[in-house]
């Protein structure tokens, strides 16, 4: 687990609408985020060209950075580059990969960071933590919280519903991490954070309860902020408790043994389905596989195009990916007959909710 940094809390302004990035000036006016108006803007590849060509007018003479491959190596190289001036702020604009090079560069070198997003795949818009591609693999880093996030929903539109559906999986197991940090709390005395618990748990349950889909701005917003308090709870509590659990453990663990089988938010939502019918809850296990049903994720290991001895694989090798992390999995510590019985009756439960 990443040593996440707490200088920042809470971000300073949250603004979830339409048009943002064009009207990014009227946000970095804001003398609490930019004295002197000196910031750099960093952008990813392809669509990054559209977006400095729209919020130019706004940014005056702010030097722009283009950044391309979300990895360690990007976010060091960016980091040199930023320290050559002494910026107000830097300001990461686009998707999961350039936020996360900009989190990482701006942190190491002590400046404030601004997010705005222009998809919502993951809680990383907000959260204390980089996750950056190392050495052929994905680590996670600590980092400050943004100072500012902003949400243009013009762009999460028109982007792929794929990268929305990702962020409701991601947003939904929140539910389910909380569930297990309970547990441990229970079990082995691990202290909890009621404050972590409960943003993270409000911003799940009204996304779970929302009736709205992916095309609506009213259902967008609340995913938004389903996301953005993912991040802040992790921030509160100085940990990633609040936003992984048992489905982050079956998530890494698909991503070790069967690489390229899903987006992080479908292979999490799955991974909560999974962990919350071993619970025993069954009426959140029914809450949840409708909504991820409805917003078309996967709720079955075949719906990932994994085989169930993939998916037994993946649960077995699950608790290796955190050893430091106490969930339903380390709980039960079922054998792979035992897994394979579990999933038989999840997957009769799973055929009832969708009958």
């Amino acid at each position: 687990m990443p040593l996440l940094a707490r200088t920042v809390n809470t971000p300073l302004v949250i603004e979830v609408r339409r048009g943002a990035v064009a009207d990014l000036g009227s946000l970095l006016a804001d003398r609490r985020i930019s004295a002197g108006g000196d910031v750099a803007v960093v952008v990813g590849p392809g669509q990054g060209e559209k977006i400095v060509e729209l919020c130019r007018p706004s940014l005056g003479s702010a030097d722009v950075f283009t950044v391309a491959g979300g990895t360690i190596d990007a976010a060091n190289e960016l980091g040199d580059r930023l320290r050559a001036r002494s910026y107000d702020a830097v300001v990461g604009i686009g998707g999961g990969k350039t936020i996360d090079t900009a989190k990482y560069a701006a942190t190491r070198y002590g400046m404030p960071m601004v997010t705005v997003a222009t998809s919502l795949a993951n809680d990383g818009i907000a959260s204390p933590t980089a996750s950056l591609d190392h050495e052929g693999g994905k680590a996670s880093y600590g980092v400050h919280i943004p100072i500012a996030v902003m949400v243009d929903l013009d762009f999460v539109e028109n982007g792929p519903d794929r990268q929305t559906q990702a962020g409701i999986g991601d947003a939904v197991s929140n539910l389910s991490a909380c569930a297990d940090w309970e547990l441990a709390h229970e079990v082995r005395g691990e202290p909890i954070d009621g404050l972590a618990v409960t943003l993270a748990r409000t911003g799940a349950e009204a996304l779970l309860n929302h009736p709205g889909k992916i095309t609506d701005d009213a259902f967008l917003t609340t995913l938004a902020e389903a996301l953005i308090l993912g991040g802040i709870a992790s921030s509160v509590c100085g940990s990633t408790r609040p936003a992984s659990g048992g489905d982050h453990e079956i998530s890494h663990a698909i991503d070790h043994l069967f690489p390229g089988t899903g987006s992080h938010g479908e292979q999490v939502g799955l991974g909560a389905l999974f962990c919350t019918f071993l619970r025993g809850d069954l009426e959140q296990f029914g809450r949840l596989a409708r909504c991820l049903h409805r917003h078309g994720l996967a709720t079955t290991p075949a719906d990932l195009g994994l085989s169930d001895d993939q998916f037994i694989e993946a649960v077995q090798y699950a608790p290796r990916t955190r050893p430091d992390r106490y969930t339903v999995l380390e709980h039960l510590a079922l054998s792979p007959s035992d897994t394979r019985e579990r999933l038989a009756d999840y997957a009769g439960a799973i055929r009832d909710h969708r009958g």
